[in-house]
């Protein structure tokens, strides 16, 4: 680094809603001869902890008013923040003017995000929109060749850590790496104040859309080794594996995340009150999912419906991991295990398999909460709303001579759950609660039949049992039937009750080939495409 690089830190504006650690940062600050203005709340704390502070107002000449709405716009802020040191006009115009050079700014923005996350009113949601920080940081950000730009508590150690190494000064190089974080941390902002006014607005298309997100971890690699790839938190406030604290285990790639993520949101489908689901997923789709009153039993039924794909799985639950569930997944070898809660005793058990991934989300996510989904295209993006769509009973329209019995209307509605999570073209045979035989990801729905009964078959054997479990089962499908093909594999296989979407040119040749096997059939109106 040469001395060209090195920029002096003697005065710093210091304006924080998140005043964690303030004390400390400021007194470092302050020893290293720093000279602080600041602002408001945070200037009563930084005079509280005994650290000399400016009222910014000392600088403007201009009081803070409206609420502290108006008290950083002003000409002597952002004309130290914007004065280059090298240039003559601009030391002449702040010399004229009274303006001061500003060396290091830290402002951590108004709390949106977490207020909107609350369920705030609409008024104190707009409150909580920061201008004059965001003004600052951008301010701050282009003038790294001088400036210093903290957004966060660690910017300002990385401040401190350079200055004590140079003297007092900071290098050219962190000071850009600060300020692409800050103009990164900016768009997050913007996006989710902008996203928040679309949804309030229902505005399902807005002329812009922005996304944004924090780091969480830089992951090994992407899909493949090749490929880089990192984890991003948005401000959507949804359990899951944004919310998962790892309490064991190698760190998570790139698939674990996304498998996990699979298998969770499936897992919340089921009610934790009403029955205790497990879901076994391998490269995004699911393998094995069922249903009991014990979530280890549940698991062991999970298992059986395809041990041969299960093994080397992401396991997901909607309860509170217990001992003898853990005891059952260390049987074999898993990826990741993730749960809203588990007790000490279950997590004593895995513990055993110190590899295993364990993640505790501290709840579930809800399968009814709106939100957006995006995938990247060439040039652009997908964007769409996440699918909600859920069927009851009543809903159902039985469109055949014989109406599906009490047994086959719960394996049913259980089959349209998991249907929904497996990748089109998708068929799911369930029965007694559990899957019975997954076909996923065929170009027909033929195929996608016959898969599930091929893999139904293989479980059959790997389990010992007489007959796979097809036979005596119910058909879930995620689209139509085209053509009555589809229909008749089902029939083949065993299936007594048929679930689809209906809406076919051909659904009455559909209805006759299930009235003349003696199947019961219902449509839901509704399909679920999942690519």
């Amino acid at each position: 680094m040469s001395d060209h690089d090195l920029a002096p830190v003697r005065r710093a504006l210091i304006s924080v809603s998140d005043k964690s650690g303030l004390i400390e940062r400021g007194r470092q600050l302050a020893d290293a001869g720093v000279e602080i203005l600041s602002t408001g709340g945070t200037l009563r704390a930084l005079k509280d902890g005994g650290i000399p502070a400016k009222d910014v107002s000392e600088v403007t000449e201009f009081p803070e008013m409206m609420d502290g709405r108006l008290k950083t716009l002003h000409p002597r802020v952002h004309g130290g923040l914007l004065g280059r040191r090298d240039n003559t006009e601009d030391r002449a115009a702040m010399s004229e003017h009274g303006i001061p050079f500003i060396d290091l700014l830290y402002v951590n923005l108004y709390p949106f995000e977490e207020t909107v996350a609350k369920g705030a009113a609409y008024e104190d949601c707009v409150e909580n929109i920061d201008i004059g920080g965001p003004a600052m940081i951008r301010a701050a950000a282009k003038n790294h060749a001088w400036v210093n730009v903290c957004v966060d508590g660690a910017d300002v150690d990385r401040v401190l850590a350079d200055m004590a190494k140079h003297d007092g000064h900071t290098g050219l190089e962190l000071r850009k790496a600060l300020a692409g974080k800050a103009y990164g941390r900016t768009a997050a902002y913007d996006a989710a104040i902008s996203n928040w006014f679309s949804d309030t607005l229902e505005d399902p298309a807005p002329d812009y859309r922005a996304f944004g997100g924090a780091l969480t971890q830089a992951l090994r690699y992407g899909e493949n080794p090749h490929q880089n790839a990192a984890f991003y938190t948005s401000s959507e406030n949804r359990a899951g594996i944004a919310t998962g604290r790892q309490v064991q285990g190698k760190a998570l790639s790139y698939n674990n995340l996304a498998d996990a993520d699979a298998a969770f949101e499936l897992a919340a489908e089921f009610d934790p009150r009403d029955k205790a689901a497990v879901v076994i997923v391998k490269h995004a789709n699911p393998c094995g999912v069922a249903l009991h009153d014990d979530l280890a039993a549940a698991y062991e039924k999970a298992f059986a419906a395809d041990p041969i794909s299960a093994f080397g799985g992401i396991v997901a639950m909607n309860r509170k991991l217990d001992a003898d569930t853990a005891g059952e997944l260390v049987k074999i070898f898993t990826e990741v295990v993730i749960a809203p809660d588990a007790d000490e005793d279950a997590l004593s058990v895995l513990s055993a398999k110190s590899n295993l991934r364990v993640l505790l989300t501290g709840g579930m996510p809800d399968p009814k909460q709106a939100g957006w989904l995006t995938k990247t295209v060439a040039g652009g993006l997908l964007v769409q709303e996440r699918d909600i769509g859920m069927i009851s009973p009543d809903d159902l329209k039985v469109v055949t001579r014989r109406a599906p019995t009490d047994a086959e209307l719960a394996d049913l509605l259980f089959g349209w759950k998991v249907v929904k999570h497996v990748k089109s073209n998708a068929i799911v045979y369930a029965r007694n609660g559990s899957t019975a035989g997954i076909g996923m990801g065929q170009t027909s729905r033929l195929e996608a039949a016959r898969l599930a009964v091929r893999k139904a078959e293989a479980t059959a054997k790997e389990n010992g049992w007489d007959e796979p479990r097809t036979k005596g089962s119910v058909c879930a499908s995620d689209a139509f039937f085209p053509f009555a093909d589809g229909l008749h594999a089902a029939v083949e296989a065993g299936a007594t009750a048929v679930i689809q979407p209906g809406g076919s040119i051909r659904d009455e040749e559909v209805i006759a080939a299930a009235d003349e096997a003696g199947v019961a059939m219902v449509f839901t109106g509704m399909r679920h495409f999942r690519h």
